[in-house]
C-alpha cells in the first residue's frame, strides 16, 4: 500500500504553486445633476390688484428642482441680467427674492437660504454635506411690494412684461 501511494505521487509529480495579484480599484467620480420641473419652466409674478402692488406677490413652486449628487453639494442661482428691461423702463433683479425650502423628498441635513436677492452674480440657495438621489427642492419667488413697480406699467401693453432668464447650477463641495 505504501508503494502504491509513493508510486501515485511519483506519477502525479510534485507541482509548484504559482500566485498572481490583481489590484482592484473602485473609482468614484463626482456626479451632480439638477433638473427644473418641466411644468414650472415659466414663473409669473402677476400684479393685478392694489394689494399686489402694495404687498408684493409670490409664486410657490413645490418640488421645483430635482437633484442627484454623489456627496455634498451647493445649489446656486443667478439672473441673466442685473435689470429686466422693457422699452426705456427697467426693474432691478435684486427686487425679486428667492426662498428655498425642502421639497417632498428632502435632502438630509441641508441648509436652505431664505430671502436671497436675485442678482447677476451667483447666490447660494442650498448647501448639503451629503448627497442624494431624486431629492426635491421647492422655490418661492417673491416680487417687491411697497408699490415698487407702480411706475413700470407701459400704456398699451396688457400686461407689461419684464423678463430675465435664471440659471440654477449644482456644484460638488
Amino acid at each position: 500500500m505504501k508503494q502504491f501511494i509513493i508510486a501515485s505521487l511519483a506519477i502525479l509529480g510534485v507541482g509548484t504553486v504559482s500566485a498572481q495579484n490583481v489590484t482592484l480599484n473602485v473609482r468614484l467620480k463626482p456626479i451632480q445633476t439638477l433638473v427644473v420641473n418641466n411644468a414650472q419652466k415659466i414663473v409669473n409674478l402677476d400684479y393685478a390688484t392694489k394689494d399686489d402692488y402694495a404687498n408684493g406677490v409670490t409664486s410657490v413652486n413645490a418640488d421645483h428642482l430635482n437633484i442627484f449628487s454623489t456627496g455634498g453639494f451647493q445649489v446656486k442661482v443667478k439672473s441673466a441680467n442685473a435689470a429686466m428691461q422693457n422699452g426705456g423702463k427697467n426693474i432691478q433683479a435684486n427686487t425679486i427674492q428667492i426662498k428655498a425650502t425642502a421639497g417632498s423628498e428632502a435632502v438630509t441635513g441641508a441648509q436652505y437660504a431664505q430671502n436671497v436677492q436675485l442678482s447677476a452674480n451667483e447666490s447660494t440657495l442650498v448647501t448639503s454635506t451629503t448627497g442624494g438621489v431624486n431629492k426635491k427642492i421647492s422655490i418661492e419667488y417673491k416680487g417687491a411690494g411697497a408699490n415698487a413697480y407702480l411706475d413700470n406699467y407701459i400704456a398699451g401693453q396688457d400686461p407689461t412684461v419684464y423678463t430675465t432668464e435664471l440659471t440654477y447650477t449644482i456644484v460638488s463641495q
